[in-house]
């Protein structure tokens, strides 16, 4: 293998989210056998009609720009052209039209299909039961044949991939993600760099910001450690997973401090901030809403601007991920018969109140 990873290679790991070292090395193992097997044979394979629905199903989902890049037994063209032949098949009936059994409409078709994605550790006889209780009658044979005209793989095989997106919806209401952003402050000395630490309630988009230092050391990480899983107003007391980079500064005392405290370290693969997206969101946020407008004075100017931040945040601010409306706003709240604006930081952050008349 090269002694550098190849692109594919990194997207592979950033990918996989919550695999293991030891899967991983096993993925990249079987590729590069794979290749070496390729080159041994010295011709392209030839594929059955299964093998073609499969690579046509999961090649449309890396579309055609990955596929330039993976793709290695056929030109991505052919995948896409098999797509398409799996699509034009799933609307042809002819073969079935005259006596014998009556067809499975469509719609029974989609709801198989979305049964086996959502819930990959169904097997077909669970589909079918779930199908019979809507009141539709399907053996799980007809179950297994939709599934394979699909592309779809059988349970076990379902099973053993953990999407990042459903690793994060099974563990939402115990997920918090942490992270750093920097701020330069004018001092006597000249621009000084302050580093904030949040961590954000994932379930809520409640953001709580957990210090503010110059110097992040092990030592003052040792007690924001602390002070977050206190058992009585840590804001980590009622989770269990913490999302967290590879920065130097999460060290191992630091994470061996949150296992202890039943917080369980999720660290990321490297160079994958989409898997942070919330944090990292919220890091864009509070500098293109607060922080690249101010020019700071002094620490004492700091926290007050990103105190009044937090407050217009976790109580006044809409957020789209929660139908945007803000963190703490009632659902059932009657229309409001008048506005009232609050401003902070002088105007720079503004929220309409209703009030009754």
């Amino acid at each position: 293998m090269h002694d550098v990873l190849r692109p594919l290679e990194l997207m592979l790991i950033c990918l996989a989210g919550v695999l293991t070292e030891r899967d991983l090395l096993i993925n990249l193992y079987q590729r590069e056998e794979n290749r070496i097997l390729r080159e041994q044979l010295g011709k392209r394979p030839r594929l059955n009609d299964d093998q073609r629905r499969r690579l046509a199903v999961l090649g449309k989902q890396l579309g055609r720009k990955l596929l330039g890049e993976w793709a290695s037994i056929v030109t991505p063209d052919t995948i896409l052209r098999w797509h398409r032949q799996l699509i034009a098949a799933t609307h042809d009936f002819s073969d079935r039209r005259g006596p014998g059994r009556p067809p499975v409409i469509n719609l029974l078709r989609r709801l198989v299909v979305r049964m086996a994605l959502e819930n990959p550790f169904w097997g077909y006889d669970r589909i079918e039961g779930e199908i019979k209780k809507l009141g539709h009658r399907l053996s799980p044979t007809t179950v297994r044949n939709i599934l394979k005209a699909n592309g779809i793989e059988p349970s076990p095989e379902r099973r053993k991939r953990t999407r990042w997106r459903e690793f994060l919806r099974s563990n939402w209401s115990c997920l918090a993600a942490a992270d750093f952003f920097t701020v330069e402050v004018w001092s006597c000395r000249g621009l000084v760099t302050y580093y904030v630490l949040f961590v954000m309630d994932l379930a809520t988009r409640r953001v709580h910001v957990a210090g503010i230092t110059r110097n992040p050391s092990e030592r003052w990480m040792m007690q924001i450690a602390k002070n977050l899983t206190d058992p009585c107003d840590g804001f980590l007391s009622d989770k269990r997973l913490l999302i967290i980079d590879r920065d130097a500064k999460y060290s191992e005392a630091f994470r061996d401090l949150l296992r202890r405290s039943d917080v369980q370290p999720v660290r990321l693969p490297a160079r994958s901030p989409n898997l942070n997206a919330y944090a990292e969101r919220f890091v864009r946020s509070i500098k293109t809403e607060c922080t690249e407008r101010v020019i700071f004075f002094g620490e004492r100017s700091l926290r007050h601007a990103i105190d009044e931040y937090l407050e217009h945040y976790n109580e006044e601010r809409p957020h789209q991920g929660i139908g945007n409306r803000p963190i703490t706003l009632d659902p059932e709240s009657p229309p409001a018969s008048a506005v009232v604006c609050r401003e902070r930081l002088g105007g720079l952050l503004r929220s309409y109140t209703g009030v009754a008349a």
